[in-house]
């Protein structure tokens, strides 16, 4: 039974590994209620939704790229992308991204470019980890999956 050895061993890392991510403070308890609405009906619920973030957030941090580059910047404008990336992160319980974004607002009512031009490096790194470990986490699972599907007896 060496394919029940394996499920155990990459559950326990799966484990491990969530229980990082929550200690770390990159994902809150929104991710758990995002978890909790997968069902068999719906098995890629948490993946489509994540991945929706991550199509969001790369535009989001395109558009304030552009939106701070130039001379005259728009603070409303930059406010509002922040304002979304704020949420769609809250959604999934990216709770370190969202925290910068709370810096990165108040940054725009200052209309402190300097402030913001900081922030978005920040809220970029902050993305870029959180979106390599929720990655991570999903091939995880994904070999937790593929492990017990093989040790079944034909």
């Amino acid at each position: 039974m060496a394919g029940s050895g394996l499920v155990l061993q990459l559950q326990q890392q799966l484990g491990d590994y969530t229980d990082s991510l929550f200690n770390e403070g990159f994902l809150d308890d929104q991710f758990n209620q995002l978890q909790q609405l997968q069902d068999e009906s719906n098995p890629d619920f948490v993946v489509e939704v994540v991945s929706l973030f991550f199509e969001d957030s790369d535009r989001l941090l395109n558009e304030l790229a552009k939106a701070l580059d130039y001379q005259n910047t728009d603070f409303r404008k930059v406010d509002a992308h922040v304002h979304q990336l704020k949420g769609s992160s809250s959604s999934i319980g990216a709770q370190r991204v969202q925290r910068v974004c709370i810096a990165f607002r108040n940054y725009c009512e200052a209309q402190n470019v300097e402030g913001c031009l900081n922030c978005l490096q920040q809220v970029k790194q902050e993305y870029t980890l959180v979106k390599n470990k929720l990655e991570t986490l999903f091939k995880l699972e994904r070999q937790l999956l593929a492990a017990r599907g093989s040790s079944f007896p034909m």
